[in-house]
């Protein structure tokens, strides 16, 4: 079994070399592991956090340090991992010290039966008001629409195949929608229970926009989970419906002018219907825009949506 443990870091001077005691710790005594590397990526920290990743990569041969140009966010991060990973199996999670190293056993454990494993933070130690509720809206939310169903699609702490991830596009705050989005493949996701405790040393991350933000990629999610090689079938029906109606209308008004010329003035019927079959067409139009786009997405080369400034590794 080859590992990679993929970990994006952002402003965690605190918490780093604590972390990578505890990971390195529980990754070496499991003996199922033929090789294994620990993927840091630096995600533009501010503080400390880079250095101390440098000092820890100098004497551990199996650590390598990606440094982005810039903080790009955690998705950006995670693609960047997943790009310049080379496990066969590729376990993500936080370094806030929240999750336990430990669980990752479990996730190792699970992996060999399916494609995916999720951690469920069933005891969340969180604040209730700002992170669990929303957390719960949120989770609700992504159940309905992507009828994917998870308890915990904010949990950091998951395990892939290769294969799963690989062809994966990430943008926005796609990691939440990795089940979702891998799921138009067929896929077997498992969810486990797993251990979390409050953040003990530095500032979370998060903030409400990234809510806000989250319900906008979910629409897109929904979109390519459904339409993304068929946008006409998405367009096409309310086109088509438009069309179809303002067509009625406008023969039914001119229908009824022709019959009756004195009768009552039918021009704001005629109008309306004439407006439906706009609408239709400029429904059927994106339809067809979107297509030619489609096309052009699967055959254009596919561009990062992160800057790396350099990797470091042990290069022998």
């Amino acid at each position: 079994m080859d590992v990679t443990i993929l970990v994006p870091f952002y402003n965690e001077a605190e918490n780093v070399v604590a972390f990578h005691e505890g990971l390195a710790g529980v990754i070496e005594s499991y003996k199922e592991i033929d090789e294994y590397e620990i993927l840091y990526i630096d995600d533009g920290s501010t503080d400390n956090t880079l250095a101390l990743l440098e000092g820890i990569q100098a004497t551990n041969p199996n650590v390598v340090v990606l440094c982005l140009r810039r903080n790009f966010g955690q998705t950006a991060a995670l693609a960047a991992g997943f790009d310049f990973s080379r496990g066969d199996i590729i376990i993500t999670t936080d370094g806030d010290m929240q999750y336990d190293p430990q669980d990752i056993l479990k996730l190792l454990h699970h992996i060999k039966d399916c494609d995916m494993v999720c951690g469920w933070r069933k005891n969340r130690q969180d604040p209730l008001l700002s992170r669990r509720i929303p957390s719960m809206v949120t989770n609700w939310l992504i159940n309905i629409v992507t009828s994917v169903r998870l308890r915990d699609h904010g949990c950091a702490l998951r395990a892939y195949k290769r294969e799963v991830i690989k062809n994966l596009r990430l943008y926005g705050e796609m990691q939440r929608f990795i089940p979702a989005l891998a799921s138009k493949y067929g896929i077997k996701v498992t969810e486990i229970e797993t251990w979390h405790q409050r953040r003990q040393k530095g500032k979370s991350k998060y903030t409400h926009s990234k809510t806000l933000r989250l319900v906008l990629d979910l629409l897109v999610v929904k979109f390519f989970q459904s339409f993304s090689t068929k946008p006409m079938q998405f367009f096409g029906p309310p086109g088509l419906f438009s069309g179809v109606l303002g067509s009625a209308i406008v023969v039914y008004s001119t229908v009824k002018r022709l019959i009756d010329p004195a009768g009552v003035d039918i021009i704001p019927v005629f109008l309306l219907g004439a407006f439906l079959i706009l609408v239709g067409l400029q429904f059927l139009g994106l339809g067809l825009l979107g297509e030619i786009q489609v096309r052009n997405y699967y055959e254009s080369e596919r561009k990062p949506i992160y800057s790396i400034k350099r990797i470091i590794k042990d290069d022998t």
